[in-house]
């Protein structure tokens, strides 16, 4: 294996982690405030007789985003971005950027609406009968009393779902992102070497990862250590 093309090449790979991180963290915060926002619609109490209507659209859009390959809704995304009245007046970089971050982070909504899901049940049920025997209404006591404890068992795994968006946003190079799988694309053709630059981009994915693992890691410590307390 030959790696001395890699020096000269290593700002365009910079420049692709930096792309890489852009659409993750845009789209985690995105996908986190979608996700919120789905299991309240599957935890709806409004009903018309027996059907549940928020409950119904909840459930069809969580089972076409799980049923469904990434790389399809972000091709999808793209094509429903590109036909809308105002992409006429962006760059077609632009247009592509948000397709992926579009894609990706509903994607992920629906994996976040599932920990937000185990995080407030991890909350101990006596706790919501507790504020409404209070007279608190629900909401209130979901805002007040059950977010509170449960964000500490959401945030952990938030921070592993966002292991799986960096990874995941691999998927924007089939639109042309100058992100880090495409910047492995693009330093192939030039050099012409088949494996070297793929295995750049997976070590930088690796450092990503692992570096993001250890936070993860340290934050979930650090906040049972506060529990001990």
């Amino acid at each position: 294996m030959d790696f001395s093309f890699a020096e000269t090449y290593l700002p365009m790979f910079f420049n692709g982690i930096k792309l890489t991180l852009i659409i993750s963290v845009i789209s985690i915060i995105l996908g986190t405030i979608v996700g919120v926002l789905v299991y309240f619609l599957k935890t709806s109490r409004l009903a018309f007789g027996k059907i549940y209507p928020l409950r119904v659209v909840a459930f069809g859009f969580i089972e076409t985003m799980r049923g469904t390959p990434v790389l399809l809704q972000v091709l999808v995304a793209y094509v429903l971005v590109s036909m809308s009245p105002n992409s006429s007046n962006l760059p077609s970089n632009m247009v592509a950027l948000i397709a992926s971050i579009s894609a990706i982070s509903l994607n992920s909504s629906v994996y976040i609406a599932e920990i937000v899901r185990a995080g407030i049940q991890s909350v101990p049920r006596g706790q919501m009968e507790a504020a409404r025997s209070l007279g608190m209404p629900h909401l209130m006591a979901m805002r007040e009393i059950i977010m509170p404890q449960a964000i500490k068992n959401i945030l952990p795994a938030i921070g592993n779902e966002f292991v799986a968006v960096i990874k995941g946003s691999s998927m924007a190079y089939v639109l042309g992102i100058a992100e880090l799988t495409f910047t492995a694309k693009v330093v192939q053709g030039a050099t012409y070497k088949g494996l070297e630059p793929l295995l750049i981009s997976a070590l930088f994915y690796l450092v990503l990862t692992f570096s993001m693992g250890r936070l993860v890691g340290w934050a979930e410590r650090r906040m049972k250590a506060s529990d001990s307390h």
